[in-house]
């Protein structure tokens, strides 16, 4: 059954702030047992927060937008009182529970947001310019998107979101997710405007997606704010395309806990500072994860964002000392093709475990104005921004590696900062068959 906003009071003139009426529709819809409610006829839908209901469908018709009031004020703040307020770890923001939210659901199963329409978070309100590389807040963490949390069998599909102030779509504590053929549209100068974050999710599936963002594309997390709920496990990544100044894929950097059982296939990264990163700071660990038939193409981006152009990073690293850092174990990257201006980046102290590479190529070259020749540690307990030679493969502190028919392409070498195809020290178990090398 269909639950026509307009129908409620609603204007959609983009000047009334409508969510009274929205959300009328939302309270009647699931306790009629579920429903569609339906932003229809072209509009401009000017909101404050809302929040989804058991067995509602949030439907945007093409043509019409939901838009996120400019003021804060206007925002739930679902979780006053318990961990959501922004932290800083060794000068590390670490994100607890979120302190705003656009759209929120809690316990709320069977929901979803779907249609060929847009919703936009607004998100130059919440923002001010510090450089001419990006734009941040005065306050952090700024209203995430869409939160959902602890609800089951969610699906979120076609939709197009833009201009998120802070993360973009969170679903946290979540089982049953299906994220699919949307798009999200945010400004890549916007800090912190993450596109997905399953968080202490699992059966997990975003698949046919596109996603623009100025910090990671997709980022699965196991965050302090939520450790009432379960590892982040059973994910499915697939033929989406990513474009970030961040990492396109990440695991972590929150991590306290477990990662497991994760699979990405058929993914295109392309104008990104960093490709694939496992970045592990706290105690979780990641087990069984497999990256297959992936292009990446990397650049630097300004120094403020992680990352030194890397298509790969695996890193294990203390957040702050005497708190151990999780281990990383069991990972396969194969037929990955690789251009850019650093190459593979591991930094194991071995807890990092049976990494398998199969036809990874690397090819190097410049194609941005910033320095090469660095590796990104950052952050962590005594991080820093190294320089020294780049490596088409510079693998550190690994226990169990084994190499098959990988090869290093240098087209140029960038003032010298290209330094060689292999760098591999302190590995136990590594083993290099048929590596082939060009032009260095």
């Amino acid at each position: 059954m269909d639950f026509d906003v307009i129908s409620y009071g609603a204007a959609g003139d983009g000047k009334q702030d409508d969510a009274i009426y929205i959300q009328k529709a939302i309270d009647e819809a699931s306790a009629q047992g579920g429903g569609r409610v339906v932003l229809d006829g072209n509009r401009v839908y000017l909101s404050s927060s809302l929040v989804l209901k058991r067995g509602v469908d949030l439907h945007v018709v093409r043509g019409s937008r939901l838009l996120a009031t400019p003021v804060l004020e206007n925002y739930i703040h679902p979780n006053a009182g318990k961990k959501d307020e922004g932290v800083s770890i060794a000068g590390t923001p670490v994100t607890l529970k979120p302190s705003y939210a656009f759209i929120y659901a809690l316990d709320a199963d069977n929901i979803s947001i779907s249609g060929d329409g847009e919703i936009d978070g607004n998100c130059y309100a919440f923002v001010r310019r510090v450089s001419q590389y990006y734009v941040t807040g005065d306050f952090y963490p700024r209203p995430t998107m869409i939160y959902i949390e602890h609800s089951d069998h969610v699906t979120v599909r076609d939709i197009t979101l833009r201009n998120a102030p802070f993360w973009t779509l969170h679903p946290a504590g979540c089982d049953d997710v299906l994220i699919q053929n949307i798009r999200i549209l945010n400004p890549l100068d916007v800090a912190n405007s993450d596109g997905i974050d399953p968080d202490h999710s699992s059966n997990v599936r975003i698949l046919g997606c596109h996603v623009e963002a100025a910090d990671d594309c997709i980022c699965l997390k196991s965050s302090a704010g939520n450790m009432e709920y379960g590892p982040t496990e059973n994910i499915v990544i697939a033929d989406c395309t990513l474009k970030s100044t961040s990492a396109a894929l990440k695991i972590g950097t929150e991590g306290t806990g477990d990662f497991r059982n994760i699979t990405v296939h058929g993914v295109t990264i392309s104008g990104t500072n960093r490709g694939i990163s496992i970045q592990i700071r706290d105690k979780g660990s990641v087990k069984n994860a497999i990256f297959s038939d992936i292009t990446i193409e990397t650049r630097r981006f300004a120094p403020c964002w992680w990352g030194t152009a890397e298509p790969i990073a695996i890193t294990s690293i203390n957040r702050v000392e005497g708190k151990e850092s999780g281990t990383i174990e069991n990972i396969v990257f194969e037929n990955i093709l690789a251009s850019g201006e650093n190459g593979v980046f591991i930094h194991g102290q071995h807890k990092v475990k049976n990494v398998r590479m199969r036809n990874v190529r690397i090819e190097m070259k410049s194609t941005s104005k910033w320095e090469k020749g660095l590796y990104d540690y950052r952050p962590g307990e005594g991080t820093e921004v190294v320089k020294r030679g780049a490596s088409a493969f510079f693998i550190r502190g690994v226990d169990g590696l084994l190499m098959e028919d990988c090869s290093a392409v240098f087209k140029d070498n960038a003032d010298g900062a290209f330094a060689s195809d292999l760098d591999i020290a302190d590995s136990v178990y590594a083993e290099n068959r048929n590596f082939r090398s060009e032009g260095i």
